[in-house]
């Protein structure tokens, strides 16, 4: 479990624990404060013309905050939030049961929106921009489509994936906001509002510690905090330090980076096996026994921005600073640019 606990995390997601956490408002809700202004103003205003809020589109990783975004918005609006996902909704008659549920007002978020069939997502085009829907009734000579009018409901859509998304179905979309990798200041502040909510004894600098192995994520921020108070209840008194925090982390193989032991795997497949790259994600995946989804969805992204991982036309490879890392230097041949 420890080599995927990030995948893990990010994956599956425990409801019941995410909703103890959760933040209900935009005043608790710490980080993202460019995302965060624009949609409060954006509220007031909807509010302020009685008006529903436009639809919103939310990228970024995962685990970055946008379902609960997605949630504050609703909670701001006086909406009721109705939920649902991409692969969920299989076909035309799957949406049109949602939409024609909804109430004036109310607010549809749908996770993984990216990975919606294409004949469902065309459903949507005519639900977001005239707030109806097409009802095609009988079959071959008889079949006649009947107009259902919709009220006027907000969609809000999140994706870890945005390229993928049509551009009709990007253009419809009011206002598009991407959530990017939290600082290990923020991770902090969240690491602490988090002990506080669940009774957790956390000292300043036990806090630092797990903020800075969080990957920019609150999820992951949350969900360390949570084995480390474990840790602390059978070894430490309940107290979390710096040094219990080290202790607990060095036991779940999470490094000083926040990179876990398949994070490790990725990067010295790509170096030991394949010269350093480039190679194909696929070629990766079946090499550490991976998902492609989830190394292109949960680990490059991270690896990325952390400047281990570059992205070329011809495949993935290793950088200069994940050589370092690794304690490993190019041979003869590999990767000359980086030497």
């Amino acid at each position: 479990m420890t080599e995927r606990f990030v995948s893990e995390t990010l994956s599956r997601a425990d409801a019941e624990f995410e909703l103890t956490l959760r933040p209900g408002r935009f005043d608790d809700f710490v980080g993202q404060g460019k995302v965060r202004e624009r949609l409060e103003l954006s509220v007031a205003a909807a509010k302020g013309r009685g008006d529903v809020l436009d639809h919103v589109l939310l990228c970024g990783p995962p685990g970055l905050g946008k379902t609960t975004m997605a949630y504050i918005l609703g909670a701001a609006m006086g909406a009721n939030v109705k939920a649902t996902s991409g692969p969920i909704l299989a076909k035309p008659a799957d949406l049109a049961g949602l939409l024609t549920n909804l109430e004036k007002g109310d607010l549809l978020f749908i996770d993984e929106i990216h990975r919606i069939q294409k004949s469902v997502e065309e459903y949507l085009y005519s639900a977001m921009e005239d707030f109806a829907i097409d009802i095609v009734l009988d079959q071959g000579a008889n079949a006649r489509s009947v107009r259902l009018n919709l009220p006027r409901f907000t969609l809000v859509g999140a994706t870890t994936r945005s390229g993928l998304l049509s551009a009709p179905m990007r253009s419809r979309f009011g206002m598009t906001n991407r959530l990017d990798y939290y600082s290990a200041e923020e991770l902090r502040q969240v690491v602490e509002r988090s002990a506080r909510i669940l009774g957790v004894d956390v000292s300043a600098d036990g806090a630092e510690e797990i903020a800075a192995r969080s990957r920019g994520t609150p999820r992951i921020a949350n969900n360390l905090l949570r084995w480390v108070r474990d840790y602390a209840q059978v070894r430490a008194d309940s107290r979390i330090t710096r040094e219990v925090a080290d202790q607990a982390l060095a036991m779940l193989d999470v490094d000083r980076h926040g990179l876990d032991e398949m994070d490790k795997r990725i990067l010295s497949t790509i170096i030991e096996k394949f010269g350093g790259g480039p190679v194909g994600i696929a070629t990766i995946a079946v090499s550490v026994g991976e998902e492609p989804d989830t190394i292109e969805e949960v680990y490059e992204p991270y690896l990325m921005q952390q400047g281990l991982l570059a992205r070329t036309p011809q495949g993935r490879t290793a950088t200069a600073s994940a050589y370092r890392l690794l304690g490993r230097a190019p041979r003869a041949g590999e990767q000359r640019e980086l030497i």
